[in-house]
């Protein structure tokens, strides 16, 4: 039996409605998967502080022989990092990471949102001309801070750092076992996150994003 043009049009109707429908949810679901995208937590590269207190302020000497303060800071993300000039592979190997992070920053346009101050622990034999000398090599942005022995002593403490002396019976005299961990402090001056030793500097840069974004 041959339809007839009210019954096809009723039919195309139908099928258009029907498509819409289709189309419809087909975006709704699109909608809810970007959503939830992008309400996912932010995973965490380095061990978050659960109830971040204030950093702990101190005052220091820069490598250029100006005094600097924690403070002097506030509004950027700071990278606390405590080691030596003479160091021959832990530190070299944290500041080629944080060298990497700057360079993803760099990239992005927020190289100034951050600092990298390293402290030495070995006061000793860390003159300011020595500290240009050994950062230069990684970033010329990344500062060394020195002092008197009981100053770093007591700033070292403040942030849970060790360090002690070993003979070592070679040309270098002594080396300096030292916390290799590095701090976050974000950019109101408070530590919200502690990276391991290891952590890739492409992982260091996801979380200072992330804390500068939020």
């Amino acid at each position: 039996m041959k339809r007839s043009k009210a019954q096809e049009k009723e039919s195309s109707s139908l099928l258009k409605k029907f498509i819409t429908i289709i189309l419809f949810i087909a975006a709704l679901i699109g909608i809810l998967f970007i959503a939830l995208i992008a309400s996912k937590p932010h995973t965490y590269n380095g061990t978050l502080i659960q109830f971040p207190n204030p950093a702990p302020e101190f005052r220091l000497t820069n490598h250029y022989g100006q005094e600097t303060s924690l403070s002097d800071y506030r509004g950027k993300v700071v990278l606390l990092y405590f080691g030596y000039a003479s160091c021959p592979d832990v530190c070299p190997a944290t500041l080629a990471e944080v060298r990497r992070t700057v360079e993803i920053l760099e990239e992005e346009g927020r190289a100034d949102e951050m600092e990298l101050l390293m402290v030495t622990v070995d006061p000793e034999r860390d003159t300011a001309e020595r500290m240009a000398i050994f950062l230069e090599h990684f970033h010329p942005a990344f500062i060394g801070l020195i002092g008197a022995e009981d100053e770093i002593a007591q700033v070292a403490s403040e942030y849970n750092i060790l360090y002690n002396k070993e003979e070592t019976g070679s040309a270098m005299g002594y080396a300096v076992n030292h916390t290799a961990s590095m701090a976050l402090i974000d950019p109101d001056g408070y530590k919200r996150i502690v990276f391991p030793y290891g952590t890739d500097g492409v992982d260091i840069a996801e979380d200072i994003i992330y804390i500068l974004d939020h």
